[in-house]
């Protein structure tokens, strides 16, 4: 049973496509956390999901698609904002619109571009069949993402907890919002290529949640959020190979699971401990009446 259940890491492709993910599911799981804290949930699976007219276009024109799916996604944020900035319509809705009409475009595009761009693929992702040139680009997305959190971590850090305060003491709120988008969308450039933009917005949202109702310390809550993506990862490649299942399917599904666990177990602010904080709450209240 156990060679039966190893017999995946025999296999190179197996290997790349645990490593990809683990990169991915590191540098997603990360962001998420700063996501979750700010409230930009929605931020982060329009961005997802708004890449794909400008993977359509550069695919089409012979670019990286790497580039084409950044822009796109800096340019949904941006065009998010001004809507936002210049009307009634609020950040959410705004959100909603830019990136479903740019989702449509790109679906559209589809029909009259000639790519090599697959819709399949861009949805779902090949991460058990990574092209050595996405490769790259997913190290080289998930390697910047990783090593800016790394330099600038403390300072994204604060802006998403007390912007006053962080404009108090000298900094610059506006670069910082630019810089967290920008790291958003390379997030979700690496995420794309590799496992597609469903995993990308479960990576970027689920984790977070599953640490901040683990822990009330960032630090803590980063390091659960990792360590449950990473497993997910892990677990959703060993399934797709002995189950015949789409990977990143297998993968969300997994990290559903734990966030479900997590949800119901969670020693303090999980719906059991919930149920007996109400129910010593209203024990306290009969005894002193």
């Amino acid at each position: 049973m156990i060679e039966a259940f190893l017999a995946p890491f025999r296999y190179p492709f197996m290997l790349e496509a645990i490593g990809v993910g683990t990169l991915v599911a590191t540098a997603c799981s990360l962001l998420s956390c700063y996501i979750v804290l700010k409230g930009w949930s929605l931020l982060g699976d329009a961005i997802a999901h708004a890449v794909l007219p400008g993977v359509v276009i550069a695919s089409a024109l012979g670019f990286p698609i790497a580039i084409g799916a950044f822009v796109a996604g800096i340019g949904c944020a941006l065009g998010a904002g001004f809507i936002q900035s210049h009307s009634r319509v609020k950040e959410d809705a705004a959100l909603g619109v830019v990136f479903t009409g740019m989702f449509a475009a790109g679906i559209v595009l589809l029909a009259f571009l000639t790519t090599e761009a697959h819709i399949t693929h861009i949805l779902f992702g090949n991460i058990l069949g990574i092209e050595p040139e996405d490769f790259w680009q997913t190290l080289i997305g998930g390697g910047v993402t990783l090593l800016v959190l790394l330099l600038k971590g403390r300072d994204l850090k604060l802006f998403c907890f007390d912007p006053t305060h962080a404009r108090s003491i000298g900094l610059n709120i506006a670069f910082l919002r630019y810089l967290f988008l920008a790291l958003l969308s390379a997030a979700v450039v690496a995420g794309v290529q590799a496992v597609g933009v469903i995993m990308v917005v479960a990576l970027l949202i689920t984790p977070g949640c599953i640490g901040y109702l683990l822990s009330n310390r960032f630090g803590t809550m980063s390091a659960i959020a990792v360590v449950s993506a990473v497993s997910a990862n892990l677990v959703g490649i060993l399934a797709s190979y002995h189950l015949n299942v789409s990977p990143a399917g297998a993968i969300v599904v997994a990290l559903s699971l734990i966030f479900a666990v997590v949800l119901v177990a969670a020693p303090e602010h999980g719906l059991l401990a919930s149920r007996r904080a109400r129910r010593a709450a209203a024990t306290e209240r009969l005894r002193s009446a």
